[in-house]
């Protein structure tokens, strides 16, 4: 049985519980493990700090633990996805992992900024504080979208279908 990490910001919705529960299940519905960030046990009693390091040192080992992480790279607090979990997917990568990444909007990064955010200059388009915005036709900065295994544009079932095909 393979396990998957789940990555992703979920953990931060206020029914991040529930959510982790659907998608461990989802998990089972197609024959592999879920593994859910919040399932881990941390000392809350602890300084911040310690709690931090506490919840880190889970979540590596769970990555270590999983054949695969399925990564939810959807835009978070701005344009760019989660930096926590750009770091798990990293890592993932870094220890052989496959990474799958799914998104609602795979369209290219560059077409997600409004006409009022962005201004052609020579060859590059810029954006409203003139720094420049990738455009290598992906939805996500090169080093994410080049070192994915996939990047399913939907939901974390959409990647759990084509895990099951490949």
């Amino acid at each position: 049985m393979q396990h998957i990490y789940i990555a992703g910001p979920d953990v931060f919705e206020l029914n991040s519980i529930n959510i982790g529960q659907k998608l461990v299940s989802l998990c089972e519905e197609y024959g592999c493990s879920g593994l859910y960030p919040l399932d881990n046990v941390v000392d809350f009693t602890q300084s911040k700090h310690k709690i931090a390091q506490d919840i880190f040192d889970a979540n590596v080992a769970m990555i270590e633990k999983a054949d695969i992480v399925i990564a939810n790279l959807n835009a978070f607090r701005g344009k760019e996805p989660d930096s926590g979990t750009v770091w798990e997917c990293g890592y993932a990568l870094a220890k052989g992992k496959k990474v799958y990444l799914y998104m609602q909007d795979t369209s290219s990064y560059v077409d997600r900024f409004h006409d009022d955010e962005k201004t052609q200059q020579e060859l590059f388009v810029v954006d409203n504080e003139e720094k420049i915005i990738e455009d290598f036709a992906h939805p996500l900065n090169l080093m994410l979208s080049c070192s994915a295994t996939e990047i399913v544009q939907g939901t974390f079932e959409d990647v759990l279908k084509k895990i099951r095909v490949s």
